[in-house]
This record gives C-alpha cells, sequence and structure tokens, in this order.
C-alpha cells in the first residue's frame, strides 16, 4: 500500500494492481449518452449532498461567467465534447474560468460522495484508501500538522471543509471587481484538485457497486470525465498523484 500525504507517495509493491477498468463501461463510449444535469440532480438527492452547494451571489464579478460555465457544460453534455466544455471562453481571463470550474467541480464531488456517505462508514472504510496499494494521510496547518491516518469518511469530511475554506477566501478567490488574484492562486488551486481527485479514487475502488446499484454509474463517469479534462487543460494533476485510476484515465 501506498501511504500518500498531499506531496508524497510512499510504495507498496507487495499489492497487486486491481483491474478496475474491468469493471467500468468505457468512460469513451458514454460520451454520446452523457446524463444531462437535471438526471443528474434527480438521480443523486440534492438533500443528501455531503457539504451545502457552493453558490456566487449576483454580487460576485463572477456571476454571470459561473453562469457560462454552467451552460457550457449543459450544451456540450450529450455530444461527445465534453472536454470543450473546460477550455477558457475566448476573451475571458483564464484565472476567472478556472474559478468558476473549480466550483462546480466542488459540487459535484459533494453531490456524489453525499449519495452514498451511508456506505461510508469508519467500520466499513477505517483508513482513506483507494485500493490495496494507496492510503491517504490528512495534514493541513491547523489541526492536522504531520501526516494523520483518518478514516475515510472524517478525512472526506475534514477535506470538504478545507476546500470550502479555501473556496471562500476573498484573498485567493476575490470578489471586489478589479482585484487582482495572489501570485499563489495556481498552487492553492492545484491543491484543492489533488485532494478532491482523491475522493474519486475513494469512491471508485470501494463503493462503486452501491454506485451501480442504482444505476447511477454513467453520472459518475461523467463528472469523472469533466474533473480530469479540468485537470488535464490546466496541469493540475501529477502524474503520480492520478496513478490510483490511471486505467480509468486511460480511457478518457
Amino acid at each position: 500500500m501506498s501511504h500518500v500525504d498531499d506531496t508524497a507517495f510512499v510504495q507498496f509493491p507487495q499489492a497487486p494492481p486491481e483491474p478496475l477498468s474491468e469493471l467500468l463501461p468505457s468512460l469513451t463510449s458514454l460520451a454520446p449518452s452523457d446524463p444531462p444535469p437535471a438526471m443528474l440532480s434527480q438521480l443523486f438527492d440534492r438533500n443528501k449532498t455531503f457539504k451545502p452547494k457552493k453558490k456566487l451571489e449576483p454580487s460576485n464579478p463572477r456571476y454571470e461567467l459561473h453562469k457560462l460555465a454552467q451552460e457550457t457544460l449543459a450544451a456540450t453534455l450529450g455530444t461527445g465534447n465534453l472536454r470543450e466544455s473546460v477550455k477558457v471562453p475566448d476573451g475571458y481571463d483564464a484565472n476567472d474560468w478556472i474559478s468558476v470550474t473549480l466550483l462546480d467541480l466542488f459540487n459535484q464531488v459533494s453531490l456524489i460522495y453525499g449519495s452514498l456517505c451511508e456506505g461510508c462508514t469508519d467500520k466499513s472504510c477505517p483508513s482513506m484508501t483507494a485500493g490495496p496499494k494507496y492510503e491517504y494521510l490528512w495534514q493541513d496547518t491547523d489541526k492536522y500538522k504531520t501526516p494523520t491516518k483518518l478514516p475515510a469518511p472524517k478525512y472526506i469530511d475534514v477535506m470538504m471543509d478545507w476546500a470550502d475554506k479555501q473556496l471562500s477566501d476573498e484573498a485567493i478567490f476575490p470578489v471586489v471587481p478589479g482585484s487582482k488574484f495572489p501570485s499563489n492562486f495556481l498552487v492553492v488551486v492545484k491543491s484543492i484538485t489533488r485532494r478532491l481527485f482523491r475522493v474519486y479514487a475513494h469512491v471508485y475502488h470501494h463503493h462503486l457497486d452501491e454506485i451501480m446499484a442504482v444505476g447511477a454509474e454513467a453520472h459518475l463517469n461523467t463528472c469523472f470525465r469533466h474533473f480530469m479534462y479540468f485537470s488535464q487543460e490546466f496541469g493540475m494533476l501529477p502524474v503520480k498523484e492520478t496513478e490510483p485510476l490511471k486505467e480509468i484515465i486511460a480511457k478518457i
């Protein structure tokens, strides 16, 4: 098993790789039938969103851009052009676009995990793992100052609270018109993206049966493809971080 904190893997080579991709339909083949956002909302109960859905108020200078991002995503679902939905539209600032897209990715992860929280418990998932080879350890600058082993529900709870705090920090995501993004903006965004990825890794390896039992695998795959297209477009994830889902990613 590999132990993963915010920066490093520690390999445990005795654990054999899991043929995870054999459990899933090809992600590429799902492109023509990606479910529209309305169906996503119906299948994943909004009342079970893990964390409150983050929204931009009309007073936010990126409010209209956020609406454009959602409209672009809706327009590309079902067309096989989902990758186009993450590209910066002509005439817009890349950091503004990254900000609004990341907000949607956070909400999608919260929605997906919230729909299966009952199956992810301290007993069923005593550590935050992604199959037999990878374990994630939590570290922050507050309570957990050294890499710490946590049950998966606790890890995800702490991580989502941390991500929510970052996304709400106006020093990182400025809301005053004309304000500039900080010099460490992309560093923070990459850290958020990296940690959100770990929820997908855990879900695919340990809760896929629950997702498939309600016929939601296509929805999960669509959200993950959207997430990975964003990550690839802006270089958010180091290759080493994506190892737990490399078989799936290879099919995108």
